[in-house]
C-alpha cells in the first residue's frame, strides 16, 4: 500500500488529458502528468501497451473539486 498523497483521477488520450488539465490549471490546480509509454521510449525499453495513453494525478487537498472537473468533461465528450 502507498502513502501517496497523490492520487490518480484520469487515464486516458493525451487529447482529453490535455483538455483535463487546462481545466484544472485554471481553477489553482497543478495536476501530474504520467506517459508510462514516453517514459519507457526514453529509458530505452520501448512502448508501453497503450501509446498515447496518459495519467493524470492530483494531490488529494485538490481531490473533490478536481473529480468534479473530470466528470463534467467525461459526461461532455459522451454527449457530442
Amino acid at each position: 500500500m502507498s502513502d501517496s498523497n497523490f492520487t490518480k483521477v484520469y487515464t486516458g488520450d493525451i487529447i482529453i488529458v490535455q483538455r483535463i488539465v487546462s481545466e484544472l490549471e485554471n481553477e489553482g490546480i497543478s495536476p501530474i502528468v504520467k506517459d508510462q509509454t514516453e517514459s519507457a521510449r526514453l529509458a530505452g525499453f520501448g512502448g508501453g501497451n497503450f501509446p498515447g495513453f496518459q495519467e493524470i494525478f492530483v494531490n488529494n487537498d485538490e481531490l473533490t473539486k478536481t473529480i468534479e472537473i473530470v466528470t463534467d468533461i467525461t459526461a461532455s465528450l459522451e454527449e457530442e
